[in-house]
């Protein structure tokens, strides 16, 4: 649906067009003298005057994205953010026009901006899937009847030409365009009370699940804790340090700390774990759901 401005923004932006249109045009060597300043001496001035002569280039932009049902005004925001962009990145001794520069700037700032927000799924961002969003309907209007609501399987072939893409992507594209979002609190029909949201499978687990879980998670903490009591203090260690952490202690590791070999550490551990799977195939079915295997 088009997002539609307020009366009083309308207003403010219709002033801020007709005042940037008021703006003298630049000549080149002036324009290039601003560029050196800001770019040399960070002369805010010199970038005020810059940006401000170029914001009609900005509104013009902003005029041929205006069907795509986004506020001029969020356009022209975003067209003076590829603006600023292009002043903080222009090269005067290149010897190109600011406007040629800034023109690229603005256009694909508006662009990116275009495909953040006319839909609430996402559009590709990539420079072939850019060009298919922006160019399809134009090449489509040059080749088939507007009352269509296809096109052909020559005209996609056609259009996928002219672009450099895949038939496929021309088609997926066509049907993306040609679809619009719904609010899923969107009553089925005109008649009816229920919405979309309403057959919507919930996937999470049911209370019953969640409690039903809980108990279980508690009840084997209970006979982990038990069983690891019933180990020795050493090999209560060598478990709770190699096993039960995150970043488990290297053997060499606690070697140094119970003042034994590498391998000594090794035959503790493979004991205590004997003893662990031991004491709680008593308790459980499946000691493996508990214990990391070594």
């Amino acid at each position: 649906m088009p997002h539609i401005d307020d009366p009083q923004t309308q207003r403010a932006n219709l002033n801020f067009i007709k005042a940037s249109m008021k703006e003298p045009l630049l000549t080149r060597d002036h324009e290039f003298d601003l560029a050196r300043r800001w770019r040399e001496h960070e002369d805010e001035a010199a970038l005020h005057e810059l940006v401000r002569a170029y914001t009609r280039l900005v509104i013009s932009t902003a005029s041929r994205f205006r069907n795509y049902g986004l506020p001029m005004g969020d356009l022209v925001q975003e067209g003076n953010v590829g603006l600023m962009q292009a002043a903080a990145r222009f090269e005067p001794e290149r010897d190109v026009r600011f406007s040629t520069y800034a023109a690229w700037w603005i256009r694909s700032a508006m662009q990116d901006f275009i495909l953040r927000n006319w839909s609430i799924v996402r559009t590709g961002t990539t420079a072939a899937q850019k060009a298919l969003f922006f160019n399809l309907r134009r090449l489509r209007a040059k080749i088939q009847d507007a009352s269509a609501s296809q096109m052909s399987v020559e005209g996609r072939q056609w259009v996928a030409d002219q672009l450099r893409v895949n038939t496929t992507d021309v088609e997926a594209m066509e049907m993306r365009m040609a679809a619009s979002d719904q609010s899923l609190n969107a009553p089925i029909t005109e008649a009816s009370e229920d919405n979309w949201q309403d057959f919507l499978a919930d996937e999470r687990p049911s209370p019953e699940d969640v409690v039903t879980g809980m108990r279980d998670g508690a009840s084997r903490s209970r006979w982990l804790a038990e069983a690891i009591g019933e180990l020795s203090p050493r090999e209560q260690t060598i478990i709770r340090q190699r096993r039960l952490t995150d970043e488990g202690a290297t053997l060499e590791e606690l070697g140094q700390q119970l003042g034994v070999s590498k391998e000594r550490v090794r035959q503790l551990e493979h004991r205590a774990l004997q003893k662990l799977r031991a004491s709680i195939s008593k308790r459980v079915d499946s000691p493996r759901e508990l214990l990391l295997e070594a």
